[in-house]
């Protein structure tokens, strides 16, 4: 069923404005959309049973062309297969597998996210990502400028996708001091020409608004080219929707059932990934959200007010890639629970801005969130170092702190009789020092790691101002 006029619109409403929608390589640069907004398709793809039995015996790499076919029709098939071949090669991420899947007992899985060059989950996109905006920049014959926040992960996995490529640079924003020094290490340590790390004083809020303050200035935007490759970015999600059907048919095969999966997430993109899967038809019982000590989302699925943190209140933890407090995506997943109601996602996020909370009690939206499929739970640094320590003992393997989150949440929320995949979304050589703390001795690094916070390093510390920001990129791109 594949689709011949898939278009996107805005969460904010854009659609309403009497466009139809834009092709995927038009919202793949945009970013936020111009009303403020995140890009989702207009129309989401559903495969029924007997396609997804057909489906079932498919390496990566044909399955990523099967399910990203339904969301990209503005790149000839030719061109799109190649892209995908080329992204997702055993040297890249050492497996054939890409995202294998290991059983630690019956019943209870890690699909393994972590094998690609930055060792953390958001290769499997990034790299995808990269050919993505290599190809349509020289299409166009334009450039442009990526700017970007992380907390950790997502950082280093752009730097990597997008070093030495034509017509791109990466402007990256980092919370000064607050990731692990093997996350400052992989990015500090670039000296590509066209990577420039910015350590801001601040948390990653903090980042990540000083990026959407930058795309909300459409003159600098258009001037300076701005793209994202964030979360924000339609294309990182829809990346990520693959490998949970990977995982699905390498747990249950043709045979098919339900699973369900359990996601350490902080910016709600990689859960969010999830939830489309399971909207395009994945037989996903529950989505598992954990988080850490900044429980934001764990709190609205509980209580359906979702209350955003200031910097002062969010907590410096041993799983940093989730120490977050607004979650991108997670307007995304409300544009669905409101129907489809840009004005209605505008008027909460508009409370949001103003009140710092919305509450959904007593609204018809709180039934649709209860119905969607998403259960949540948080751990503590005591729980995940008791998780990385049983699992250890009892499977002889050691996972990150973010995995540790996951695991110990998803098994918290188990239901009898339905396999649990727990999401692997870093090595655990990248948090050592926790892992150091729970079992007495550090994890093994894969080969040509072993001394990655030696190398020299470069970096911009800048105060949190979105102005500062603008100055550097006008200056860096020669204006």
């Amino acid at each position: 069923m594949t689709n011949q006029d898939m278009r996107y619109i805005s969460t904010r409403g854009e659609q309403k404005s009497g466009q139809s929608g834009k092709p995927f390589c038009d919202i793949l640069l945009e970013g936020l959309a111009p009303d403020g907004g995140l890009a989702v398709p207009a129309v989401c793809p559903h495969f029924d049973a007997a396609t997804l039995r057909e489906m079932s015996g498919l390496g990566y790499r044909d399955l990523a062309f099967r399910i990203l076919s339904e969301f990209i029709d503005d790149i000839p098939a030719v061109d799109l297969r190649a892209l995908i071949d080329s992204a997702y090669t055993p040297e890249t991420f050492r497996s054939a597998d890409i995202t294998p899947v290991r059983t630690l007992e019956p019943g209870l899985h890690l699909l393994q996210l972590s094998n690609g060059p930055t060792l953390a989950f958001k290769d499997v996109a990034m790299q995808l990502l990269g050919n993505f905006f290599q190809y349509v920049l020289h299409k166009r014959g334009e450039t442009l400028n990526i700017l970007g926040a992380t907390s950790g992960d997502t950082g280093s996995a752009a730097e990597y996708a997008m070093r030495g490529k034509h017509n791109i640079r990466v402007f990256m924003l980092s919370p000064h001091g607050k990731m692990s020094p093997f996350q400052r290490a992989q990015m500090y340590s670039l000296s590509d020409a066209n990577i420039y790390n910015i350590a801001v004083r601040g948390v990653f809020d903090d980042c990540q608004d000083m990026v959407k303050a930058v795309s909300n200035d459409l003159a600098f935007k258009a001037r300076y080219h701005i793209g994202s490759v964030n979360s924000i970015n339609w294309a990182r999600i829809v990346a990520q929707v693959v490998y949970y059907f990977k995982a699905y048919f390498a747990v249950t095969g043709a045979q098919g059932g339900a699973v369900s999966f359990s996601v350490p997430t902080g910016n709600f993109g990689n859960i969010f990934a999830g939830y489309m899967a399971r909207r395009m038809g994945l037989p996903i019982s529950r989505l598992i959200l954990a988080t850490n000590e900044n429980n934001v989302l764990d709190e609205f699925f509980r209580t359906g007010v979702y209350r955003v943190r200031a910097s002062s209140e969010v907590v410096e933890t041993s799983s940093p890639s989730m120490d977050i407090s607004k979650a991108s995506n997670f307007e995304r997943y409300m544009f669905d629970m409101v129907g489809g109601n840009g004005d209605a996602v505008r008027e909460l996020w508009s409370r949001l801005q103003s009140s710092g909370q919305f509450d959904l009690a007593g609204t018809p939206w709180i039934e649709r969130v209860r119905n969607s499929g998403i259960v949540s739970g948080h751990s503590t640094h005591a729980d995940r170092l008791a998780t990385i320590r049983d699992v250890h003992a009892r499977h002889g393997y050691i996972v990150d702190t973010h995995t540790a989150d996951g695991i110990k949440v998803g098994l918290d929320n188990r239901e009898p009789g339905i396999p649990l995949i727990c999401l692997e979304t870093a090595l655990a050589a990248k948090f050592e020092h926790a892992v150091q703390e729970a079992i007495g001795r550090a994890p093994e690094r894969p080969a040509g790691y072993e001394n990655i916070e030696n190398l020299p390093q470069r970096c911009e510390v800048m105060e949190s101002d979105a102005e500062a920001v603008k100055r550097f990129i006008a200056a860096a791109s020669g204006n």
